[in-house]
């Protein structure tokens, strides 16, 4: 009888990447809930309630040493339950590597700050706070930092009307900057519908045409 030869034996499965190390190194971090590589930079997306430590991980851990909060920014998505996205956009200098982590909150639901892990943090809260409402806890200076004092509502929320609700402007008697409702006035104006290509090369005999065209 012919000897049976011995199964092949499975190749080993290649190692890791560092991609894929980094990715997984950050999915065992408080808080993470998932991570994907999105145009060459890791997104984390991780619970609201754990932004802090998990900040605090990822400034402080050797194998991340994420070192600066570069911005913070919100995102308005008007149909979901939580509309805001709260996105944090963090630099290792000593390692050269980004990472962006991002939770999710609503009108209500406060975001705790990172105020104490990166103190600049204080400046984009502050925006957050005042384009899109976003509420963060533990922010004593929760104040209005690129419209006015009196201003009404969050201009970069997605039902914020693009004319706003007041306007501002400096009245000669008054002596003084006031607010007056939005007023939209549309001067009366006289269309013919031709594109100025056309009326800039109207041959004798096109005017007819045009003006079929302008009809239809």
């Amino acid at each position: 009888m012919a000897e049976e030869t011995p199964p092949a034996e499975a190749a080993p499965p290649p190692p890791p990447t560092p991609e894929e190390r980094f990715a997984s190194d950050v999915a065992t971090l408080p808080g993470v809930t998932a991570t994907r590589w999105q145009h060459g930079e890791l997104t984390v997306h991780a619970d609201r309630d754990a932004i802090v430590p998990l900040c605090t991980a990822l400034r402080d851990d050797r194998r991340f040493a994420f070192e600066q909060l570069m911005d913070l920014c919100g995102v308005d998505w008007p149909e979901r339950a939580e509309r805001f996205d709260v996105v944090y956009n963090l630099l290792s200098v000593s390692l050269n590597q980004r990472i962006r982590v991002v939770v999710t909150t609503d009108e209500t639901k406060p975001v705790p700050s990172v105020m104490d892990v990166w103190p600049a943090a204080t400046w984009w809260e502050r925006e957050a706070w005042d384009l899109f409402g976003i509420i963060f806890s533990g922010q004593p200076d929760l104040r209005r930092i690129l419209t006015d004092y009196g201003f009404e509502g969050h201009p970069l929320r997605k039902d914020f009307p693009l004319t706003g609700y007041v306007e501002l402007r400096y009245d000669e008697d008054r002596k003084a900057v006031v607010y007056e409702p939005v007023k939209l006035t549309q001067d009366f104006r006289s269309f013919d519908f031709l594109s100025p290509w056309e009326a800039l090369t109207t041959l004798p005999g096109d005017e007819k045409v045009f003006t079929e065209r302008a009809k239809s």
